[in-house]
């Protein structure tokens, strides 16, 4: 199971601890040993440990960003019904974007 963490710095001394991200998630390593990334501004630290289980390619590293760079999302779980969304999501012309993109 992935790991995942997260600060919100909601005054001065939370974007202080804005630096910490990283040590948080690299104090995840046992939650996922295959890639680690995090992201952050000026307000948010979200951290990410990975374990691969159903698609093992670098394309599916987190954070994971929509096309236009605007939305990024770290999430812990399996997509494991993402071929019948698939499926479903072409049948009404809608892009499908499980595991296609990346910042």
């Amino acid at each position: 199971m992935c790991g995942i963490t997260g600060i919100y710095a909601f005054n001065l001394v939370g974007k202080f601890n804005l630096v910490n991200i990283t040590a948080a998630t690299q104090a995840l390593n046992k939650r996922g040993p295959d890639n680690q990334d995090i992201y952050h501004d000026e307000f948010v630290g979200l951290g990410h440990r990975r374990l691969s289980i159903i698609d093992t390619s670098s394309v599916a590293h987190q954070p994971m960003w929509d096309e236009s760079k605007r939305y990024c999302i770290i999430y812990n779980g399996e997509i494991f019904n993402f071929l019948e969304l698939k499926k479903e999501l072409e049948q009404k012309r809608n892009h499908f974007f499980f595991f296609t993109f990346r910042h």
